[in-house]
């Protein structure tokens, strides 16, 4: 057994088994923990696939940035748990009825693959000789398809700018900060000096 194949081996069963406790795992922190370790696993199969920027997107977006966000987000938040359980456990049976009718759509799928007698030619020529695949990328997204990657971003900016609108409530019970009241404040009025005797400041 080469390096290369039981570098594979590691890191796939460690992203299957990472993925699964995401799911399984009781305590929130601890699924968002095996997440970040599930990208990390993945990141290692990119590189073995030699796809270093893809990996490199994957430890970076996902690991430094989404999946801490939600481990902080859940770590500060006060979510009552026993009030979730309770709420899967109500919708249990149509979830299990999603999750056979997607294990029969897969069965179809994979039992009638076929792979064309040209796709191992055109796999292993997608990146030009004497050029790194992250150049190779490049070269595909911003000069052949600079149009679509533009509009693919425009699209993902509509979608937040769409999504900020739409969870915007001004609610009367929530106080909200006023940049230009505190900026045109007076000192004199902003502190107010107590005279508190020893015993009676709590």
């Amino acid at each position: 057994m080469t390096f290369a194949v039981f570098a594979f081996y590691l890191f796939a069963i460690t992203a299957v088994t990472a993925g699964l406790m995401v799911v399984v795992a009781r305590n929130p922190v601890h699924s968002v923990l095996w997440l970040i370790l599930t990208f990390l696993s993945s990141a290692g199969l990119f590189v073995l696939l030699g796809a270093e920027f893809v990996a490199m997107l994957l430890i970076i977006v996902y690991v430094g940035a989404v999946a801490v966000l939600f481990l902080f987000v859940v770590m500060m938040l006060d979510v009552d748990f026993a009030e979730l359980k309770g709420e899967m456990a109500k919708y249990m049976p149509l979830g299990l009825l999603i999750c056979v009718v997607v294990v029969m759509q897969l069965g179809i799928a994979f039992g009638s693959w076929t792979t064309a007698e040209t796709a191992e030619a055109a796999r292993g020529a997608v990146t030009p000789d004497n050029v790194q695949n992250t150049a190779a990328l490049g070269q595909l997204l911003y000069d052949k398809y600079i149009l679509l990657f533009q509009l693919a971003g425009l699209i993902l900016l509509v979608a937040m700018i769409g999504a900020i609108v739409l969870t915007l409530r001004h609610r009367k019970d929530v106080k909200r900060q006023n940049v230009l009241q505190q900026m045109w404040r007076d000192p004199a009025k902003a502190m107010e000096l107590m005279d508190v005797k020893p015993g009676q400041g709590l």
